[in-house]
């Protein structure tokens, strides 16, 4: 039997002081130089020892707090607390946009997400570089600074600035490029920015009007993704499905059919 979840605000609470600490981390090993430690699925995909030190971090960190918890992370897997009786489980991606980081683009963040019975109900998102942070929990409203966000109030496709990303397999990648040749015609222009977590949280108060991406993992859109949906826009897949690795589409209500039935229409979950 579980126990009694926390509410999504005290998650919230344990979820900003790890991920400050966990960004402080990552920007002084930043500072300190940064090299490749190990690739995964191609050899562009890289593996930091900042990565793994930030994630293990967090690990520690959040089993000191809540040690009944389960942790998804994005470097280890499952943690120690795997299969634990809480209900509440972790996910973590230590450095949302590792490519950036190891080059010094300021485009890179810890992403905290808490999970009560299978739903995402608390989320951070903090960028390594500038020390912005978004916060969302559920029904609970998006936060940056202080200030409510509100997503993007565009209503025609043709005038919305869409950000997107690829993945690192090069035959995803030519899917995905031709998708975006057929797209962009359609759309104001397209960003690749390089950190999902971040486009989700940028869309979130309208500095983008709408993202889709093909290849996400849970670390990737746990705590973005609700920052999003908390902000307005519908977080979905194709066809109905929910947002997952086939495609995430995070769009203002009024922008989400006509992106979603262009998208639709050019396979943007096909492909490798």
């Amino acid at each position: 039997m579980t126990r009694s979840a926390p509410a999504p605000a005290e998650l919230l609470t344990i979820a900003i002081d790890v991920a400050r600490q966990a960004a402080a981390t990552a920007h002084r090993m930043r500072a300190e130089g940064v090299s490749v430690a190990a690739t995964k699925s191609t050899v562009t995909d890289v593996v930091t020892a900042a990565d793994r030190a930030v994630e293990r971090q967090v690990l520690d960190a959040l089993h000191r707090v809540r040690p009944d918890d389960a942790v998804l992370g994005e470097e280890y897997g499952a943690g120690a607390a795997d299969g634990a009786i809480s209900g509440v489980r972790w996910i973590v991606d230590p450095i949302d946009g590792t490519v950036n980081y190891l080059y010094g683009l300021p485009y890179c963040a810890v992403s905290l997400a808490a999970e009560v019975d299978g739903e995402v109900v608390a989320g951070v998102v903090r960028n390594v570089a500038t020390g912005e942070e978004w916060t969302a929990t559920a029904g609970g409203g998006a936060w940056r600074d202080g200030q409510r966000l509100r997503c993007s109030t565009e209503v025609d496709l043709g005038q919305a600035l869409v950000a997107t990303g690829f993945g690192y397999d090069p035959a995803r990648r030519s899917h995905q490029a031709r998708v975006i040749a057929e797209l962009i015609p359609h759309v104001r222009d397209i960003r690749r920015l390089g950190a999902a977590a971040l486009d989700l949280c940028l869309a979130a108060e309208g500095r983008v009007d709408a993202y889709y991406e093909k290849g996400l993992a849970a670390w990737d859109q746990a705590a973005g993704g609700l920052v999003a949906a908390e902000a307005g826009l519908r977080v979905a897949g194709l066809g109905g499905l929910p947002a997952g690795p086939d495609l995430v589409i995070a769009a203002p209500p009024a922008l989400f059919a006509p992106l979603h039935d262009r998208l639709a229409d050019l396979d943007a979950s096909g492909g490798p």
